[in-house]
Order: structure tokens, then sequence, then C-alpha cells
């Protein structure tokens, strides 16, 4: 890791961003839709990669590197990929040199996203998905080789890298920012928590019981202190999925239309199609959400959900809303629940 100082150091204040879910919307509603929640009291943008939706009625899967170049021409809070994975559709090479690019376009604004990924993304390149271990080690090995490409860059030198996974011969990134994007990990298990902490300028993780996110934060700061850092200036950031509409009903029914992997108790990494999904999605029943992801009309059960997790400590929270009824939802969150919320 290399010091970094960047806008997405906490400073005590909390920012609420807008998740822009590239599986569901076409690339330029997604960037209006960005747009849109700036307008409305949103601050930052986290957009989804996928190389597919997770089910077809989502219907899109636009790349979300050409997405955020545009997003950060319409915008001016943060942006960055949420999370992108930088061992199988990319060597970690490429990806370094994609943050550094969207960075310099964007000085202190980006951040990179980082992620062990699933299958549904990444097996249409590799072929051979291997199990979560395997999956974990490559990723520590490519934000090695990430923050060693950074590094020699800032300072105008040639790098090589030679590790268990990856390759990389003498070279260097010709576009650099002044100051590297800080590498966000997303972790939702102990070990790699206090990876991230140790090894990462931050951590994205996604809603979950409260005690399980304590446990993550303690193993988080654990691992930041033993590297000599102070877990208190390192962003920690939510993903929140939700539903609301103006009914409970119609909530509940976007949730297991538009959203069914929501409600699937299982892990999900190593399911390769769409199709798939759509057959598991058949046996979600609507008490499948309960307890996994806040479905109602009432606007202040949403922010109590939301004040939960601001109260654990996290510092930057994008909201998804799982319906396509996303300019209503920004306007009323925007209007009667972000102002509320507070750090």
């Amino acid at each position: 890791m290399t010091d970094r100082t960047h806008a997405m150091t906490p400073d005590g204040s909390l920012t609420v961003g807008y998740a822009a879910m590239l599986e569901q919307f076409a690339p330029r509603e997604a960037i209006d839709l960005t747009v849109h929640a700036e307008a409305h009291g949103f601050s930052g943008c986290m957009a989804a990669d996928h190389f597919q939706p997770w089910v077809p009625q989502q219907g899109q899967a636009s790349f979300v590197w050409n997405v955020l170049a545009a997003v950060g021409e319409r915008t001016e809070g943060d942006l960055g990929p949420g999370v992108t994975c930088p061992s199988f559709r990319f060597h970690p090479a490429i990806v370094a040199q994609a943050a550094a690019t969207l960075e310099a376009m964007n000085p202190g604004r980006s951040w990179l996203g980082l992620g062990t990924g699933e299958a549904l993304n990444e097996h249409v390149v590799p072929g051979y998905w291997p199990e979560a271990g395997e999956r974990s080690r490559r990723m520590w090995e490519a934000i090695e080789l990430v923050n060693q490409l950074f590094s020699a860059s800032l300072k105008g030198r040639d790098t090589k890298f030679s590790g268990e996974f990856f390759k990389m011969e003498t070279t260097r990134l010709w576009t650099m920012p002044e100051v590297a994007p800080p590498v966000l990990v997303a972790t939702a298990g102990p070990i790699n928590a206090k990876k991230t902490g140790k090894f990462a300028d931050g951590m994205i993780t996604v809603g979950a019981p409260l005690e399980k996110i304590e446990g993550l934060f303690a193993k988080f700061e654990e691992g930041a202190r033993e590297a000599g850092k102070d877990p208190s200036t390192m962003p920690k950031v939510l993903q929140l999925h939700l539903s609301w509409a103006e009914t409970d009903e119609q909530a509940l029914q976007n949730a297991v239309t538009e959203w069914p992997n929501g409600g699937m108790k299982f892990p999900k990494a190593d399911i390769r199609s769409p199709f798939e999904f759509e057959q598991m999605a058949k046996l979600v029943r609507p008490e499948d959400f309960d307890g996994r992801m806040v479905v109602s009309a009432d606007l202040d059960v949403h922010r109590a959900e939301i004040q939960r997790y601001v109260d654990l400590g996290f510092d930057r929270v994008y909201l998804h809303n799982v319906g396509r009824n996303q300019r209503e939802w920004i306007e009323v969150f925007g209007r009667d629940v972000l102002p509320k919320l507070v750090r």
C-alpha cells in the first residue's frame, strides 16, 4: 500500500452514494440515473462490474470502465467499480491501467474496488474455475502486483513481477495520476478482512447481521494496526440492497421479480449462468428476504436500517433500490431519508 491523500479518506462525515446496477439498466440510462441521484442529494457512484446479469430479467451487463468514464464527466462525486476481479477476465496490470486512467481523468475522485470474483462473470474467459481458497490467493497476489505497479509508475520507474499466478514483464504505467487511487477490497470473511486492513486502503462489504460486520471490523482494524496504519483513517464502505415502492406489495413484487438473488440463502460464486439463476429464482419465496434485505414502503423503516449501519462505523454507503422505479425512489429518498441520517 502507498500513502494516499484522497477524497475517500474519512473525515467524520457520512457520504451516501448511488449504486448503479449495470445488470439492470442500459449504460446511458445508468449514467442518467447517477446524474439524477447526485442532483437529489446522493454523492458518488458505485457501479457493478458484470459480464452477465444475475438473471435474464435484469437484462444488461455493460462494461463498467466505459460507464464510469462517462459518469465522471457528468458528476462531481466519487466513483469506482464495486467490485471488479483482477485475476480472471483481466490481468491485474490491465486493471491497474484502467484505474490509473480513471483517476487521471477524475483526480481525487475515483477508487479501485477489488474482489475474488464470481463464476457468473469470470468463467467466460478462463474455463477452469478454482475453489474459494485459490481465488483468494489469486486476488491478494493481484493486489500486490497492482500496488507495485502503482508505486513504481508514480516514481517514473519500470517494474516487473513474477508470482504463483501472475507474471508481468518489465514495464510501467505511462499515464498516472499524481496520487494513485485507493485500493478497497470486498470482504465478507474474517481472514480476508484482516488481510484487507493490512494490505489495502479500505474495505467494502454488503448488508449483513450487525454482529457479523462487527467481527469483520475487528479483524480489519487488527490487520491495519499490524501494518502500522490507523484504521480510523481508512474508508469502510457498505453496499446496501433494498426494495422501496409506494406499497409493500409492490416493493415485494419488485424484489421477487428484479432481484431474486437477494433472497437466495446460499453462496453464489460458483454459478455460471443467468439461466441457472433463473431456475433457482423459482424457489425464492417472499419470506426469504427477511433479515437479508428491507422490503417496505415505509421510509422510516429504510432510514432506521441505514442508520444502524452508519452507527456501526460505515462512513460511505451506496444504496441500491432493486426495482425499476429508480427516479421516484431517488427523489423520495433524497428528500425524506438522506437528510435524516446522522453520523
